[in-house]
């Protein structure tokens, strides 16, 4: 069974930051004391990790986002198409 690629690359960023605090938590004692000093470091890792690490899952997931938003069909028609409607209809009136 093939995981959809949007909830690895999710649980794969949320691995790279709880991994990291769950480290600075119980391997460094002063970490628990401040505790939102942790939190920056991890995140911190976090971001380096997925930046480095992650790009093939994040390219998947991109990809299926962009395939399903474009096999959508537009259901109400754009701000251009109603502006251009009017100035076809307009423009054929005042030169009658």
């Amino acid at each position: 069974m093939k995981l959809p690629p949007l909830l690895v690359y999710s649980v794969l960023r949320l691995l790279a930051f709880l991994v990291p605090l769950g480290i600075l938590w119980f391997f460094f004692p002063i970490f628990r004391e401040f505790w939102w000093l942790a939190a920056l470091f991890a995140a911190l890792i976090g971001i380096s990790i997925s930046l480095l690490f992650l790009r093939n899952p994040l390219s998947d997931a991109s990809r299926v986002i962009y395939a399903k938003r474009s096999e959508k069909p537009r259901s109400a028609p754009s701000d251009e198409d109603i502006e251009d409607a009017e100035d076809d209809g307009t423009g054929s009136r005042n030169a009658a």
